[in-house]
């Protein structure tokens, strides 16, 4: 007869205290981003009336693959618009912000490649067309950034043997 085969199961590991998200390298405790996502529901419920005015001409575009989520999580910080498809954030600066808070939120974004708008509730109050003038230039240069890392990538992934072009 044959020796039977049993499965061992090996010792149970704890979870890990923080979460990595995305890929993105944010590690994060559960509670801390349980807190984030209150405070970002909060927000929404709450919304100045610069932020709902973009929010609204953001509803009626049609952006295609490219839309913007209202005060969305990132990492450890909370943005009032964010398209994840363009790694791109935008930032609505009421009178009352703290000016080293936000600047030390953008560099931290921007560490992970996320592009940040920086947009004053004035001007979208006076000239909302001109915002969304810069918003949509803002994305052409996000998605003119992206086709060139992509182009780069690759041509840097090709084996580097003989080209028959070349000859």
């Amino acid at each position: 007869m044959t020796t039977r085969k049993t499965l061992k199961l090996g010792e149970a590991k704890e979870a890990p205290a923080t979460l990595e998200k995305k890929g993105r390298g944010w590690k994060i405790s559960d509670k801390r981003l349980d807190a984030l996502h209150d405070r970002a529901r909060e927000m929404k419920r709450f919304a100045s009336p610069a932020h709902k005015a973009l929010a609204e001409k953001f509803a009626k575009a049609d952006l295609g693959r490219y839309t913007f989520k209202r005060f969305a999580v990132v990492g450890s910080a909370i943005v009032d618009f964010n398209c994840h498809n363009l790694g791109m954030a935008i930032i609505i600066l009421e009178e009352d912000d703290d000016e080293t808070l936000s600047k030390r939120r953008d560099k931290s974004l921007e560490s992970v490649g996320i592009r940040v708008m920086r947009i004053h509730a004035k001007d979208i109050h006076e000239n909302i067309d001109g915002v969304l003038e810069r918003i949509t230039l803002g994305m052409r240069m996000r998605i003119g950034d992206k086709k060139d890392a992509r182009r780069n990538h690759w041509e840097n992934s090709q084996p580097k043997g003989d080209n028959k072009e070349a000859q």
